[in-house]
């Protein structure tokens, strides 16, 4: 059993690309290149040259993407993704040996394209260069070696369990670490080998760190790499590390004092192998500091910490590969693959807690490294989010999508054992939902979940896989795995039967995310006592207490009014699911609602039980207002497209019909006031926990006082218990 970390995708790459050492003049500068400085990817980074001696870098005049592919070749890469200007990846020292260069993009080497020549430049080091590579390897690649400080270059890496102990075991957590080198794997000599070099390798592989491990059990005949390896232990991966020195064989094949090196990782706890499940369980764990947000698959998502019992963001200057790691160990995964900004995985809420974060790379958790407590002024375009690297278990071959038109749908087809032998089958559609739909999606990588189809006879699957092998699904949308779900198990129940009523999926790489501005309802709460006879057209609506019905028309209804002003904070718009001709044109509002329930407005006792009977709200989509510098897209006038943009609010005045609620009967005495946005989860999201909104709300019989607004999930586990009977409150529509 192998647990590899693919550098390369082999299958990609045409058997012409092979590499081949390139044939050099002699008279053609040798030059050695490298990426540096503040990289959010290993494959990325400042260019600097290895010259006469010296490093230096590559002035951004005339550079381009030509110029970048020389460079990514020349390092061993399979070409150029893009480059960026103006030292992005921080100032390099020393001389700047190349300007102007006007490479075709075939050149061998960086020193054969056309420059001012080799330290001419009239450049500083505010314009050094920059390049991100794409990180498939070319085969059997092979640096030319210099007397300079040598970064680890390889094909691939994997580990390989070795003890029948480890083989059957998923993750594999030890193992020979081996290198793929020139097409061949070798095992690395343990001579110079340190824990720092493990804690690389583990971070890797998903692994937060590493332990000892019985070394008298393994012993097998290796196949040395020609090199040692030198990590600090804050690299985010191998390639980063210096190489060490040539490893020394003797000619009975074993290396000087040592062995093949094994590295033994310790999971986190939501990948530890089953055996510990009920001795995890008899813990209760500590609120965490630090939390992922908004992030499509597991060990990703916009980075959020806790400070005095309130949730925030970290802002993206200075964010780098070394502090997405700590948090990345912290929660309990391996390294960093990507460290990004701009709000790239959605804007959070509420205050922004650390900016300029600077971390050594040992710290235990990102709150522990040092920022600048005065540095104000960043906005949540500026979040700082990572991609953390997460263990192989497997998931990804026990599900696929088949039938569909491109690799991000089709009807849903899970692999299970039936009789001692492994069979494919489709999943019973009743009930199945958009959290489910959302499992499947992350469970196989594609993202979030867009819709979610209990009909699939327009995507013809395999026939042998038509029978149904997975009935009464039932997800919380957290799982990473369809069959952690609730399920029926080997007692199946499906009276629609599988094949082209099985269950299906649409994937999407980004999702929509509501969220209620808390500020505005506590701002604009105020009591109107209204005649009936003005409501004629709510009543209609059903959205007076079921008491109207019998008041007459010259009695008052006394109403809890308020704006709401839902902002869409995610990566894609938000759309109705039901299409145009579905719509329901209302009279009164002279309009098309095009979804039956948007919020759900309710009042409760402070144990939580309802007083004041809550309406579910049906209202028309649109763009009220929007952040500086995007267009307003979706408009309900004259039957326009509803929707909500990235970036853009929908508000709901105190002043428009249903806007309220009916607090007629209710009697004078303190409350918790609620609102749910999309409550039946019937359009997807990148999160759903900041879709309720609760208030405190003190009524005297004269007045009302509206205070402590917040979404869920932006308060402390402490502090959210001052809110009782609503601690776990969860609202389903099934």
């Amino acid at each position: 059993i192998l647990v590899r970390y693919t550098l390369l995708c082999v299958f990609c790459i045409p058997e012409q690309e092979q590499y081949t050492p390139p044939q050099l003049a002699p008279d053609t500068p040798r030059i050695q290149l490298r990426l540096a400085g503040d990289k959010r990817k290993h494959n990325e980074g400042r260019v600097e040259v290895f010259y006469n001696g010296e490093w230096g870098t590559v002035c951004d005049d005339d550079f381009n993407i030509h110029s970048a592919q020389v460079v990514c070749r020349e390092l061993g890469y399979l070409e150029a993704v893009s480059w960026s200007p103006s030292s992005k990846y921080g100032k390099g020292e020393g001389p700047i040996w190349f300007d102007n260069l006007h490479c075709t993009g075939k050149e061998k080497t960086l020193a054969l394209c056309p420059s001012n020549g080799i330290g001419v430049s009239d450049c500083k080091h505010s314009e050094d260069v920059g390049v991100v590579c794409s990180d498939r390897r070319i085969p059997g690649f092979k640096r030319n070696m210099l007397e300079s400080e040598q970064t680890v270059v390889l094909e691939d890496v994997r580990i390989r369990a070795i003890l029948s102990s480890y083989r059957k075991r998923i993750p594999v957590t030890e193992g020979y670490v081996e290198v793929k080198d020139g097409g061949k794997w070798k095992q690395i000599c343990s001579s110079d080998w340190t824990e720092l070099n493990s804690r690389v390798i583990c971070g890797m592989f998903g692994f937060p760190g590493e332990r000892k491990y019985n070394a008298r059990v393994y012993k097998r005949k290796p196949s040395y790499w020609d090199f040692s390896v030198n990590c600090t232990g804050t690299e985010a991966h191998l390639s980063s590390c210096k190489l060490g020195q040539v490893t020394s064989v003797k000619s009975n094949g074993t290396c000087s004092g040592g062995l093949p090196v094994v590295v033994s990782c310790v999971p986190g706890r939501a990948f530890a192998p089953t055996p510990m499940t009920g001795f995890r369980k008899a813990f209760r764990q500590e609120q965490p500091l630090v939390r992922l947000r908004g992030g499509a698959i597991v060990g990703e998502g916009r980075v959020e910490v806790l400070k005095n019992g309130e949730w925030g963001t970290i802002c993206d200057d200075n964010w780098n590969l070394l502090s997405a790691t700590v948090v990345c160990r912290e929660l309990g995964f391996g390294t960093a693959k990507e460290a990004l900004s701009g709000g790239r995985l959605g804007q959070g809420m509420g205050p922004v807690h650390m900016n300029e974060v600077q971390c050594s790379g040992f710290e235990k958790s990102i709150t522990e490294c040092y920022f600048n407590k005065e540095s104000l002024g960043c906005s949540h375009e500026e979040d700082a989010a990572v991609r953390c690297n997460v263990p192989a278990m497997g998931f990804q071959e026990r599900l696929r999508l088949s039938g569909g038109r491109n690799p991000y749908e089709g009807r849903v087809e899970v692999l299970v054992e039936r009789n001692g032998s492994l069979v494919w089958g489709t999943v019973c559609s009743e009930g199945w939902g958009t959290m489910e739909a959302m499992v499947v999606c992350r469970q196989l990588g594609l993202g979030f979940a867009s819709s979610a189809f209990q009909e699939t006879w327009y995507w013809p699957g395999e026939v042998s896989a038509d029978g149904v092998v997975m009935s009464g699904v039932r997800c919380s949308g957290t799982e990473m795995s369809l069959s952690h779900c609730l399920h029926h198990g080997d007692h199946l129940t499906c009276n629609k039967g599988g094949g082209r009523n099985a269950a299906g999926v649409s994937c999407s790489e980004t999702a929509p995310d509501l969220v209620l501005n808390p500020q505005v309802v506590e701002q604009t709460t105020y009591m109107e006592d209204r005649p009936m006879f003005m409501l004629q057209c709510a009543y209609e609506e059903n959205c007076l207490s079921s008491t109207s019905s019998q008041a007459p028309a010259n009695s008052y209804r006394r109403l809890l009014r308020f704006s709401s002003q839902i902002h869409n904070n995610g990566q894609s718009d938000f759309r109705p699911k039901a299409g145009r001709h579905s719509w329901v044109w209302h009279d009164c509002h002279r309009h098309y609602h095009s979804m039956e329930v948007f919020t759900v407005y309710d009042l409760f006792s402070l144990n939580g039980t309802k007083v004041a009977e809550g309406h579910k709200a049906s209202f028309c989509l649109e763009d009220s207002e929007c952040d500086e510098g995007i267009e307003k897209v979706y408009e309900c006038a004259n039957f326009g497209e509803q929707g909500i943009t990235v970036g853009c609010w929908d508000t709901y005045r105190h002043d428009i019909d249903c806007q309220w609620i009916d607090i007629t009967e209710l009697k004078p005495g303190d409350y918790i006031f609620q609102i749910v946005i999309n409550p039946n989860y019937e359009v997807p999201e990148s999160d759903y926990t900041n879709n309720i909104m609760k208030c405190r709300c003190r009524y005297d019989g004269h007045r009302v006082w509206m205070y402590s607004c917040h979404n869920g999930g932006s308060l402390s586990t402490e502090t959210e218990q001052t809110f009782p009977g609503l601690l776990n409150n969860q609202v389903t529509h099934r």
